[in-house]
Parts: C-alpha cells; sequence; structure tokens
C-alpha cells in the first residue's frame, strides 16, 4: 500500500523533530566549547536556541531571523533548518515551495536529512517561489577598502581581503564586480544561469575549477581566478576586463575594445565608478593562447 505525502511528511516530521531538540542543547555547548567558529555554526546553535527555548524565551521568529542569516552565509544546516520553520509554519507563514528549494539548497551542499526530505516532496517550481528577504536583500555596511567608500558586506569584504593576495588582486576590484554581479547575494541566480557572488556561468565555474558555485569562498576564487586571467590577457585595461567579466573576452577580441552592447556599456561604467582606476598589475605567464580559444568555445562566443 502505497503511504499519502501526507502521512509520510508527518512521519518525518515527527522524526525530524526530536532529533533537533536532542541535538540542540549539544550543538550549542560545542560551539561554547569551541570558542570562535565559523559564523554559520554560531547562528544556528543561537537560532536552535530560541527556536527550543533552551536557555531562553521561546522566540520562533528570532529563530527563524538567525536561520536566515546562516543560511545567507552558506551554512547548509541553516539553509535546511530554514526549510524545516518555513514547513511547518515555525515563526513564519508555511510554505512547502520555499521549505523545497532550501532543501534544495541545502542538498546541494551534500546535508543528509535534506536530501532524504526531498525525497517525499515534490519539486519546487523555481520560476514561482522567492526565497525569503533575507537571502536576497542587500545587507551593507561601510567600509574603507574602496576610495569611494560605497557599501559592502562586511563578512564578504573581510573573506575578499583575505584571499586577494594570493591572487595578487586588488580587494576594489574584486568588491566592485561583487557589487555590481549580485549584490552580495551568494545564493544569486541570474536568468542566463550564472551563480553566486561573482555570477560564474557553469563553464567559467568549471574552467576554473569550482566545484561549489554557492559558497561564498570557492565563488570568490573562482572569481578572481578569471580576473587574473583576464588582467593578464588585456594587459591590465580594468574597462577591458570588466568588459569581458560580462560579455566575454571573446567580444572584446571581435569588438577590439569594449562591446557596443547597452548592458556591457552599463556594466562597465558601473565598474569603473567603483573602482577608480584604469589599470591594474598583471600576470603574464597565466594566459597562453591555447586557453582563450577553449574558453571562447565553450561560451560559445
Amino acid at each position: 500500500m502505497r503511504i499519502s505525502f501526507k502521512w509520510q511528511w508527518a512521519v518525518l516530521s515527527f522524526l525530524v523533530l526530536h532529533t533537533a531538540v536532542a541535538h540542540s542543547g549539544r550543538d550549542i555547548q560545542a560551539v561554547r566549547s569551541a570558542g570562535v567558529k565559523g559564523g554559520g555554526d554560531i547562528l544556528v546553535a543561537q537560532a536552535r536556541q530560541y527556536e527550543h527555548g533552551e536557555g531562553v524565551l521561546q522566540d520562533r521568529e528570532k529563530a527563524v531571523e538567525l536561520y536566515c542569516q546562516a543560511a545567507r552565509q552558506g551554512s547548509a544546516e541553516g539553509q535546511y533548518a530554514l526549510g524545516w520553520m518555513y514547513a511547518n509554519g515555525r515563526g513564519v507563514e508555511r510554505n512547502d515551495g520555499v521549505a523545497a528549494r532550501l532543501f534544495e539548497m541545502a542538498a546541494a551542499r551534500k546535508h543528509a536529512d535534506a536530501r532524504k526530505l526531498l525525497r517525499f516532496m515534490p519539486p519546487p517550481d523555481k520560476r514561482k517561489v522567492q526565497l525569503p528577504n533575507c537571502l536576497s536583500r542587500n545587507v551593507y555596511v561601510r567600509t574603507n577598502i574602496t576610495p569611494n567608500k560605497y557599501y559592502v558586506d562586511q563578512s564578504i569584504s573581510a573573506l575578499v581581503e583575505k584571499l586577494a593576495p594570493q591572487y595578487e588582486i586588488d580587494p576594489s576590484l574584486v568588491l566592485a564586480v561583487i557589487a555590481v554581479e549580485s549584490g552580495f547575494n551568494t545564493q544569486a541566480v541570474s536568468p542566463k544561469n550564472a551563480q553566486g557572488l561573482m555570477q560564474l556561468i557553469p563553464a567559467t565555474a568549471e574552467r576554473f575549477q569550482v566545484r561549489d558555485v554557492f559558497d561564498p569562498e570557492e565563488n570568490i576564487r573562482g572569481g578572481m581566478a578569471y580576473l587574473r586571467w583576464l588582467l593578464a590577457f588585456f594587459k591590465g585595461d580594468v574597462a577591458l576586463v570588466a568588459a569581458a567579466y560580462n560579455a566575454g573576452e571573446g567580444a572584446v577580441e571581435k569588438y577590439r575594445g569594449i562591446p557596443p552592447y547597452p548592458e556591457t556599456v552599463k556594466y562597465v561604467d558601473k565598474i569603473m565608478s567603483r573602482y577608480n582606476k584604469t589599470s591594474h598589475p598583471y600576470q603574464p605567464g597565466v594566459v597562453n593562447r591555447t586557453s582563450f580559444i577553449f574558453a571562447s568555445a565553450a561560451s560559445g562566443q
């Protein structure tokens, strides 16, 4: 006899709820005893306290807020737990479509429980499902990295500053690209399927060995590797690098300059207004003609 989806979900709900309650106290104690850990881990542990009233007054709306912050930082557990809140209407209005989308995000990060739950849920219509505002809105703080002091996400800024020296790229240029590409949204997906902070298309992600485009560090590393390559290919000309990042290096080669596409022209203007430098040091050795031909063919340019 086939068990209905309703009963499957009820049984799973019971099992996962009791597992979460049992683990919440141990997770919180682990975070406390470990000292400083990843921000996502701490946020999830705090959220569980509020969700279950562990040592604090129960506040499920606060739990949702904290889970969402963790999910925004790329925490698979945060994405899963937030999906659970939406699936059960805890602190938010119940929305199975949003729950399934969040479980998909967690499953993509190899979250075992999320993968199990997805087997019992109909796939969400990604065209109609709108993720929670906390995953799509920009959260900005002032930074002194760039000359014109535009706003960036503080945690992403710190990550960029840490990684940029490894690629010999000015952090300000990377932050300008992230600001224009995704608005610091780690889960951003464009109509052309460009993904993550630096909006890597699948071909570019594969080219620079990015396995998880929604992982902030992996995405930034892939984007930096591409920027480093473009800087070498266009000999440090920032405007051409920006144009190529938007339209592809093949288009820039074809027009021997910024392609006359309205979107690309606007894109270059946005990058240049944020970066305020026309040239950037580059490493000639990272470019060879064979890799350019391969990349152009792969992207259909």
